[in-house]
């Protein structure tokens, strides 16, 4: 595997090892001692399944107490997907990335607790997996604005057209006014 470092370095992406021959493919997705030597803590605790049809946005979603780290995937379809530094002692804090992820490429992305995370659907069904260090807490979940100006993410909104959202992403609060690590 392939462990590259984004602009906050602390969110890595994988590049998987792929055999690939005329029956299809093969990829470690997950090895605990190569990701350990990569200072990705473990155990993961959780993994998560969503389905998503095109212009769906989720989150920006964090747990301010019980954080997760996550180990993200797009297993189908592909997406854009942002992480926020909320770690106000950070040196990145409110400074996001955005990475795509898709069935072809086949590239992971590590999260680590402190961090808001969302994606964006870019074609007409996306699935992602996303394994977890800690238990969903829906008592401590909180959500970010996806579009708050302080922010300034560049999504890459389909025709302009508004994304699909959630009530709870709808009504995310912006960075000013969120709760946010220490």
């Amino acid at each position: 595997m392939n462990f590259i470092h984004t602009e906050i370095p602390d969110l890595i992406l994988i590049e998987p090892k792929v055999h690939e021959d005329a029956r299809g493919f093969f990829m470690e997705t997950f090895r605990s001692g190569v990701f350990a030597e990569q200072g990705i803590p473990q155990p993961f605790v959780q993994e998560n399944h969503s389905g998503s049809r095109r212009g769906t946005l989720r989150g920006l979603h964090y747990q301010i107490r019980k954080p997760q780290g996550k180990l993200i995937r797009a297993a189908t379809g592909e997406i854009y997907d942002v992480s926020v530094d909320l770690r106000r002692s950070s040196a990145y804090f409110g400074r996001w990335v955005g990475v795509t992820l898709s069935g072809v490429n086949k590239r992971l992305l590590w999260v680590p607790p402190g961090f808001a995370h969302g994606f964006y659907v870019l074609g007409e069904w996306a699935e992602v997996t996303y394994k977890t260090t800690d238990y969903y807490a829906a008592e401590w979940e909180r959500t970010l604005l996806w579009n708050d100006p302080a922010l300034g993410i560049t999504w890459p909104l389909q025709d302009n057209d508004a994304p699909l959202l959630s009530d709870k992403d709808a009504k995310g609060k912006p960075l000013s006014e969120a709760e946010v690590f220490a």
